[in-house]
């Protein structure tokens, strides 16, 4: 780190972005509560949340577009309150929306943005010239933007982001009302940055969360509710494995058993759901065909991140 980063980091060299009691109030209400939140050096984090939970004041605080009511957050050992020029030097962002004019071309973005960063001549068309081959618009350079496809311009941010090689990079809902192709061709993009870059992203698709992700933070009224991996989450936060039985002559009598030895058991036209902190598969599909069920089929029901989401906010996602 060079000298003139702050003394509070000294300790954290492996960290990319910390948050201490970071918050932010407008006219009374408290829209980011002092959230503490540490992300690693070349880590993808996504940041989940509804719809007013404090997502994008937290992402502008960290970009230094928002100053904090309160506590404070360092980007790469730089102060947001005391060094905000540092960090703007250092970051790339990728709103929804960045395209500077659509009569420009693809190349004059790249140019305007590099030229802005001073980014010299050569280096700046060497730069170019990769992501745009990398992105698969290198034919399409010197076309206006006007004319590129929902993919091509998210694509065009994201190189917009990257043009000054940037340590750290937010990503804010990079593949929103994508095809699935082209959501998919920015995944793999983006699968390529990551140990590179860090990476904070924030999304509306649980999928691209649980693929891309690292570690994944649940905010919700201001406050990191959840914190861990996908798989941590998954396990810690649901606590129970489900099982989902198709079976025939499902008789009081066998419901009664099966309520007696598991935690939860819903019935519904034949369909039978057990929900217990430890389930095994053989033991549930025998103890049935003791007790005179005739199974059909069965499958152990693995929990999703929407499962999770839900369960922690009592929100859908899109809300």
């Amino acid at each position: 780190m060079t000298s003139d980063r702050t003394e509070s980091t000294k300790a954290s060299d492996n960290l990319a972005i910390q948050t201490f009691n970071l918050t932010k109030i407008f006219n009374g209400l408290v829209a980011v509560d002092s959230i503490e939140l540490n992300i690693k050096k070349g880590e993808l984090f996504a940041l989940l949340g509804p719809n007013g939970a404090g997502k994008t004041t937290t992402i502008k605080m960290l970009c230094c577009l928002l100053k904090p009511t309160g506590g404070t957050a360092t980007v790469m050992g730089y102060d947001i309150n005391q060094q905000p020029f540092k960090i703007k030097e250092i970051i790339g962002v990728s709103p929804q929306e960045t395209t500077i004019s659509e009569h420009l071309n693809a190349q004059e973005h790249l140019n305007l943005i590099g030229r802005i960063h001073n980014i010299n001549a050569k280096e700046l068309r060497n730069r170019s010239q990769e992501l745009l081959e990398t992105m698969g618009l290198a034919e399409r350079a010197k076309d206006q933007v006007r004319k590129f496809s929902g993919g091509m311009m998210r694509r065009l941010n994201i190189m917009m982001a990257l043009i000054h090689n940037p340590e750290v990079l937010f990503l804010d809902e990079p593949t929103l009302g994508l095809d699935p192709q082209a959501r998919r061709a920015i995944w793999e993009y983006i699968v390529q940055l990551k140990g590179e870059k860090t990476i904070l992203l924030t999304t509306h698709y649980m999928d691209e969360a649980d693929f891309l992700s690292d570690r994944i933070g649940i905010m919700d009224k201001g406050k990191i509710v959840a914190l861990g991996t996908s798989s941590e989450l998954k396990t810690s936060m649901l606590g129970k494995h489900t099982m989902i039985i198709y079976a025939w002559n499902l008789t009081q009598k066998v419901i009664n058993e099966m309520r007696g030895k598991y935690d939860e058991v819903r019935v519904s036209d034949g369909t039978m759901m057990i929900s217990d902190k430890q389930l095994d598969f053989k033991e549930v599909v025998d103890h049935l065909h003791s007790s005179g069920a005739v199974i059909r089929s069965a499958y152990i029901k693995e929990p999703t991140l929407d499962d999770v989401f839900l369960r922690i906010t009592g929100k859908e996602l899109r809300e």
